[in-house]
């Protein structure tokens, strides 16, 4: 998708419509974390004296609701220690058996723009007791996401326009309209967020994950990134392979390809996830697109492109379904088998004319309510990816490619091929370009890949588990996006195992 390139695995709304047990109210008490006697570096692995401040910090952790909360400071730039800093959320849940307790379990999403801090809930309801028993689990807001020091860009009414614009561009006006509204909304960051716009890099989230993981104590992180937290995790490896400890990378990104192989590769993972909904919805008696899953498709693709010229009506006064939120709103629920009847059931609704349920998937999808959106995600995702992988491809390659990317995706082969634009446009360039990940003298990293995966193709993750020097790869025979807590008790037996004993699945293990 154009703005959601790799998006998170949580989509809240979504999630409370499906089964999520709660975590136990009274798994710990407050407490102060600080490093401790272990948890410096080696003297073979020292950090820069300019940030010890940082490392030594301590934490007063406070009770907030179930959990515990807390914040810490890093530099807003690396090359500035001294300089400004920025203020990191954290909430955690406290490992329930402190007599096994074995560290900090800290936790991500994915996104760019996930919160990991509103993610503790939903892991904590899906891992295992004995997980729960053995960590601290931790989220944290990366920084300029969420309750971390924000990135501001845009009012709602700035953001619904650049939301809805056309993500299929039909003639040259259409075409600079989109190149200007990624370069427009790129400007406002800088305006509105001053140099944070500038370090939401990838490679310094993985430095203030370091800074975190001494700041609890921890001489070694242990670490479950999902999505695009993938790339946190394999960076931290990169960035910092004597302290890597357990790392899980679930639903993983190729380090290697580029913006354009990136958009083409989820372009085809969305088409199998949607492919694989149209067989399943084929077969039952009142599917809305009917019994053929190749007229089905074709339905579909027609749907999408009316949109483009008539928007349909929605309950909400003055936000229509137009092609961009009818995108959105099929796509959400191809991350989770779970989430096809609500899809269904939307698409009933709008092939009689009426775009009501569409939206509210894509509101679910954009972190948006009734009030505007509840967090800014959308930007993040836009001012983390052009850091990291800014791209070069002018409106007239994004043109020639479109016919390639039909190929792939006949639904949404078009949308993708125009995504490398935004960051093209994006007016904030990297100081430095990203690191080759190899992740060379890391321990055992495990590398978890489904095999319909819609927003991280399985061939992705087994691109990185090769890339990774240490990577051991566990393959997911299934559907949706990622591979941990998704019903599969061998997945979840082997990531758990690795986590309570450090010892990694054997290469290649299919589940």
């Amino acid at each position: 998708m154009r703005r959601r390139r790799i998006a998170a695995v949580v989509v809240a709304g979504l999630l409370a419509l499906s089964a999520c047990g709660s975590a136990e109210d009274s798994r710990g008490t407050d407490r102060t974390d600080g490093p401790s006697a272990t948890a410096s570096p080696s003297a073979d692995d020292t950090i820069d004296p300019e940030l010890a401040p940082f490392y030594e910090q301590r934490l007063d952790w406070a009770s907030c609701g179930r959990y515990e909360c807390t914040s810490a400071q890093v530099p807003l730039d690396y090359d500035d220690p001294d300089g400004e800093r920025i203020t990191l959320k954290l909430r955690r849940l406290p490992a329930g058996d402190p007599s096994a307790r074995r560290g900090s379990l800290f936790i991500n999403p994915g996104g760019p723009g996930g919160s990991g801090v509103d993610y503790v809930a939903a892991f904590t309801s899906m891992a295992s007791d004995d997980i729960l028993d053995a960590y601290d689990v931790v989220g944290f807001d990366p920084r300029g996401v969420g309750t971390s020091t924000p990135l501001e860009c845009a009012t709602t009414a700035q953001l619904d326009a650049y939301v809805n614009t056309d993500p299929t561009p039909d003639d040259a006006a259409e075409e600079k309209a989109f190149y200007d509204a990624a370069q427009t909304l790129g400007k406002r960051c800088e305006t509105d967020s001053g140099p944070l716009a500038a370090h939401m890099s990838t490679v310094e989230v993985a430095k203030d994950l370091d800074i975190l993981r001494a700041a609890v104590g921890d001489p070694s992180l242990t670490y479950l990134g999902a999505s695009y937290g993938t790339m946190i995790g394999a960076t931290y490896a990169e960035l910092f392979p004597k302290r890597a400890g357990r790392l899980v990378l679930d639903g993983a990104i190729d380090p290697s390809i580029d913006s354009e192989g990136l958009n083409r590769g989820q372009a085809e993972g969305f088409q199998t996830a949607l492919r694989a909904y149209l067989e399943a919805c084929a077969k039952e008696s009142d599917c809305p697109l009917g019994d053929n899953p190749d007229a089905a498709e074709r339905r579909l693709s027609g749907f999408l492109s009316d949109l483009d010229q008539d928007p349909l009506r929605t309950s909400t006064a003055g936000r229509p379904l137009t092609e961009a939120l009818g995108f959105y709103g099929i796509a959400v629920t191809l991350y989770n088998e779970d989430y096809w009847e609500l899809l269904t059931r939307a698409l009933r609704q709008a092939l009689k004319g009426n775009g009501t349920q569409l939206l509210f998937l894509a509101d679910q999808y954009l972190s948006r309510d009734e009030k505007g959106y509840t967090d800014n995600s959308v930007v993040a995702l836009n001012a983390v990816n052009c850091l990291d992988d800014p791209s070069t491809l002018t409106l007239e390659q994004a043109r020639e490619t479109v016919p390639d990317f039909e190929k792939v995706s006949p639904v949404f082969g078009q949308s993708f091929a125009w995504s490398p634009v935004t960051c093209t446009a994006w007016p904030i360039k990297p100081a430095q370009p990203a690191p080759t990940i190899d992740g060379a003298g890391a321990p055992p990293i495990v590398v978890v890949g489904t095999t319909r995966d819609p927003a991280t193709p399985y061939r992705w993750s087994v691109a990185m588990a090769e890339q990774l020097e240490s990577g051991v790869l566990v393959s997911r025979e299934g559907d949706g996006h990622t591979g941990y807590s998704m019903g599969n008790e061998c997945v979840d037996d082997a990531v758990n195992n690795f986590l309570l004993t450090g010892t990694a699945p054997k290469d290649g293990v299919k589940c």
